[in-house]
């Protein structure tokens, strides 16, 4: 069995060590860096090659926020799972926009960290549909009849069938859910999956969910 490879960024000691020894003991993850600001994030990914990037919201000189739209505009760049004390809508949605994976918080139990970690690294997303539709429901930006108008001409590159596969995903939907729904094999849905990310230019299913919100297309199929 091959370990995931994880990176630590918090800019508290005491929270890095407390992430690797709970987190270091599992048998499928090793730490194989640490840092303490957002600034070190490029250079100790390049270094340290890891799947998961764990990061911090708040950090002195560059936040986790912006450290990870550095990372994610990046080629082959590792999945990033934010890390917060505090729960805002407007903070975290604009992480997911950048291309993370998804949030947890400091006070959740080790084992779901560590489990968010593996459903990261095997391309799931770490929020569940219902906190997505609440995060996209609370999205800030440009307005909606901009973001709306956007999105519905981004999304006009689909087929029909990856507009339902994407339609799908927005709903929170599973590869086996959708398979069921369409009548397809968990195999195709992941390729149909892989073709929106690639048209779209997206980098993950949370991704994929925003902008079929921004779209409108959840609406359309009954889903507010």
């Amino acid at each position: 069995m091959t370990a995931i490879r994880l990176l630590l960024v918090d800019d508290d000691p005491l929270v890095r060590r407390g992430l690797s020894l709970m987190l270091g003991g599992a048998e499928d993850i090793e730490i194989v860096g640490e840092g303490a600001d957002g600034d070190e994030v490029e250079a100790l990914v390049d270094r340290t090659r890891p799947d998961v990037v764990l990061m911090d919201i708040r950090m002195p000189t560059l936040d986790g926020l912006s450290a990870t739209e550095r990372l994610r505009a990046r080629p082959d760049a590792p999945e990033v799972v934010v890390l917060t004390t505090f729960h805002a809508d407007d903070q975290v949605l604009r992480a997911l926009r950048a291309g993370a994976a998804g949030f947890v918080l400091k006070d959740t139990a080790p084992a779901e960290i560590a489990e968010a970690v593996r459903r990261v690294a095997a391309g799931d997303p770490v929020l569940s549909p219902a906190v997505t539709r609440r995060l996209m429901a609370h999205a800030a930006g440009p307005g909606p009849d901009t973001r709306r108008a956007t999105a519905r001409s981004r999304v006009a590159a689909l087929n029909d069938r990856e507009r339902e596969v994407a339609v799908a995903v927005g709903r929170g939907a599973s590869n086996a859910e959708i398979a069921a729904e369409l009548f397809m094999s968990v195999a195709t849905v992941k390729t149909h999956v892989s073709r929106v990310l690639a048209k779209l230019g997206l980098n993950n299913r949370v991704q994929i969910a925003l902008l079929t919100y921004d779209a409108g297309l959840l609406e359309e199929d009954g889903h507010p």
